[in-house]
């Protein structure tokens, strides 16, 4: 299978036109919408006695892959996290939920967002949210190359909202790559070596 960064980087790059799949039915968001739980314990700790954040984002990309495969009918790669913001520390004892939605579609690649919210386990008070990310994963065959995925069909005023704003997120990563890419060929062509 290819390296991640590769196939994040045929994804990402693939013209904004192209957004979506006509040929293979969309499917709204509720359809692979889920939320995955987790009581927090001493092993997940770090040195501070809070939950580890390393703890925290894999089950962002558990919950998120899970996502992501459901949308894409198979498998599905992380190719990136984007604004992984940790709000507050989570501890032993507390009930995590991870609640992940696909927000944007390409031709191959798919944004989920994720948010993170914790409990007490033995307490009834409402759930906090402690964190929220932002993934792109890139759905690939059996030979890991990138296959097409369906369109997501946002269904509330929500969803229309995270669509336009993952959107947003899409671009200002093509920017920021391109930009990177011109920064690197001129020190290049300058004979500055890194």
């Amino acid at each position: 299978m290819p390296p991640r960064h590769k196939v994040g980087a045929m994804t990402d790059l693939a013209p904004a036109a192209d957004s979506g799949s006509t040929d293979i039915p969309g499917k709204p968001t509720s359809a692979s919408r889920t939320t995955l739980s987790h009581i927090m314990t001493h092993n997940d700790t770090n040195l501070l006695g809070t939950v580890h954040g390393g703890v925290i984002m894999k089950l962002v990309d558990d919950a998120a892959g899970a996502v992501a495969g459901r949308h894409s009918g198979g498998p599905a790669v992380t190719a990136s996290m984007d604004e992984m913001a940790f709000l507050e520390p989570v501890r032993v004892g507390d009930l995590v939920h991870v609640k992940a939605q696909v927000n944007w579609t390409g031709r191959t690649s798919m944004e989920v967002g994720v948010r993170v919210l914790a409990e007490r386990w033995n307490e009834s008070a409402p759930a906090t949210q402690v964190g929220s990310a932002y993934l792109v994963f890139a759905a690939v065959d059996a030979d890991g190359k990138p296959r097409r995925v369906p369109q997501v069909l946002p269904e509330t005023e929500r969803d229309k909202r995270r669509y336009q704003e993952a959107q947003i997120r899409r671009t200002h990563r093509l920017a920021r790559r391109r930009a990177i890419m011109d920064l690197r060929e001129k020190r290049a062509a300058e004979g500055i070596e890194d």
